[in-house]
C-alpha cells in the first residue's frame, strides 16, 4: 500500500509514517513502477505502526522503541524479546529509584527554604 492509504489506515499522518521509517521503525519498498518513486508498504506495516503509537504514547523513546522492535518483529526468538523487556523494566525501575531520591533531596531543601522565610 502506498503511504495515503497507510496513513489513513493507521490515523497516523505521512510526516510522522516518514519519521518512523527514517528512524528504522517500519519499512517499505521501492514500488514496481519505473515511473515514480513511490514507497510500498506491507500490511505487516500496520501492526507495527500501531505498536510504535503505543509505546511512544506510553512515553517509550524512539531508540528504544527501535530496540523492542527489532526484539519483536526482527526475531524469532520469543526469550529474546523477553530479555529486552526484562532488562528495559530493570532500566526503568533503577530511573524511577533515582527520580525517588531526587524528590526526597528536593522535599527537604524546600523545607530549609521554608523555614529559613518563617524567620524573616
Amino acid at each position: 500500500m502506498k503511504i495515503g492509504e497507510l496513513s489513513e489506515r493507521s490515523g497516523l499522518s505521512r510526516d510522522t509514517i516518514r519519521l518512523y521509517e527514517k528512524n528504522d521503525l517500519i519499512s517499505s519498498s521501492a514500488s514496481q513502477s519505473e515511473t515514480n518513486n513511490y514507497r510500498d508498504y506491507s500490511d505487516d506495516v500496520l501492526l507495527q505502526l500501531k505498536f510504535v503509537s503505543s509505546g511512544r504514547e506510553a512515553g517509550i523513546s524512539i531508540s528504544d522503541l527501535r530496540e523492542l522492535m527489532k526484539a519483536f518483529f526482527g526475531s524469532c526468538d520469543p526469550s529474546e524479546a523477553e530479555n529486552v523487556i526484562v532488562a528495559k523494566t530493570a532500566e526503568l525501575k533503577e530511573r524511577v529509584s533515582q527520580i525517588e531520591n531526587v524528590i526526597v533531596f528536593l522535599d527537604a531543601a524546600l523545607v530549609k527554604v521554608r523555614e529559613g522565610l518563617d524567620e524573616t
